[in-house]
């Protein structure tokens, strides 16, 4: 059995809102004991205190969460300035913590911290990672390779960046009741998880493919051995290169890719800098998609994780949505979760957030990797 139960409040005042979000888990709970949760909430609260308060309320709980760039629950929808909490019972999956600190310095060492104490907790075999990592202090590719060194290249990873509703000044991680910058919090399911995941964005590679050709990290300099700023004006003339047309950057073949949104370029020698790293060689071609296009996609990911799932009762859902999407969608950015409403004749418990950047594989059986403007979906459950 897993059993997942969701809460939510939209108060202002730290205490008031997580007195409420309390108030809806104990209520869900029914008596049961949770051993986990999860919790998103924005920027400007008093994270301290609303950790201290979920900790005097279930005590010896294993939580990881942070700061975001918007909340996503099955109670109250899409909020900004509000907390939300997932709380997870199971006797049949451990459900354990850790937490790397100081990432920046030293990626790997910091993710193999964070896995390595999780694992020290666990009886069982691990199954699946979340995680909620920092975001500005160092590159979120970084950080997934890090914890794909300590887990193992084709370990299923979920999650996304933390957030700070786009001032892009400092993101908090949270870790039992402690919170942290440049930190990486984990959670590890261990045992009987079932899962499944969907991804999609909504944008689609037009025009000809082109080759990485000449770049450190997330700064292209040329694409064909050309300036990479002349790729993007052959198609947008002397429109900047702007989040409306990332990058398609293919993985493994012609039809799978994560996308890369450019946030800056120079044009005196003619780079464009991206949201995360590109590899040199990468074949890629620049996306285009419409608002109806990219509302779309959530509910194709969420689809295509219900048909994937193992199982014939899912316990709960996980959403990780792109900051990017939700300043592109303005006041539609609530249809995004809408739109996975009535796909089921259940009411499932659902939670997530906007990021600055989400983390799933691909494909079912594939490689994590670390995509831009892209919409995740993740089915949890037993039976």
């Amino acid at each position: 059995m897993l059993k997942i139960v969701v809460a939510h409040s939209n108060d202002p005042d730290s205490l008031l809102a997580v007195q409420e979000v309390i108030g809806q888990c104990t209520d869900a709970l029914k008596g049961d004991i949770p051993q986990a949760g999860i919790l998103f909430t924005a920027i400007d609260f008093d994270h301290c205190l609303i950790l201290q308060q979920i900790n005097q309320a279930f005590p010896k709980i294993d939580l990881i969460g942070g700061t975001t760039d918007g909340e996503i629950s099955s109670v109250l929808e899409f909020q900004q300035d509000s907390i939300t909490l997932m709380l997870f019972c199971s006797d049949e999956v451990e459900i354990h913590a850790g937490v790397g600190r100081q990432v920046a310095d030293d990626p790997i060492a910091a993710t193999k911290q964070a896995v390595e104490q999780a694992k020290a907790k666990s009886t069982a075999t691990p199954q699946l990672c979340l995680t909620h990592p920092e975001s500005l202090t160092i590159s979120g590719v970084s950080i997934l390779d890090g914890l794909k060194l300590a887990l193992g290249e084709k370990f299923p990873i979920f999650g996304g960046l933390a957030a700070d509703q786009s001032r892009y000044q400092n993101t908090y991680q949270f870790f039992q009741t402690e919170v942290l910058s440049d930190a990486v919090p984990i959670l590890l399911f261990c045992g009987k998880i079932l899962f499944s995941h969907g991804i999609a964005s909504g944008w689609l590679p037009i025009g000809k493919t082109s080759t990485i050709t000449k770049v450190d990290k997330n700064i292209v300099y040329e694409i064909d051995n050309k300036p990479a700023l002349d790729f993007y004006r052959y198609y947008l003339d002397e429109l900047p290169p702007s989040i409306e047309y990332p990058l398609a950057v293919f993985a493994h073949n012609e039809t799978s890719f994560y996308l890369r949104a450019p946030i800056s370029f120079n044009p005196e020698i003619g780079s464009v800098t991206f949201f995360a790293d590109i590899p040199e060689q990468a074949t890629i071609q620049i996306s285009e998609a419409g608002n109806q296009d990219i509302l779309a996609a959530s509910q194709a990911s969420f689809i295509t994780a219900v048909n994937n799932y193992p199982g014939m009762e899912p316990a709960g859902v996980l959403f990780f949505s792109c900051a990017a999407r939700r300043q592109l969608l303005g006041t539609k950015t609530l249809k995004e979760y809408q739109n996975t409403r009535n796909i089921l004749n259940t009411d499932l418990p659902a939670c997530g957030f906007y990021s600055n950047g989400e983390i799933s594989p691909i494909e079912s059986s594939g490689e994590t990797q670390f995509h831009n403007e892209t919409f995740v979906t993740l089915i949890l459950g037993t039976r």
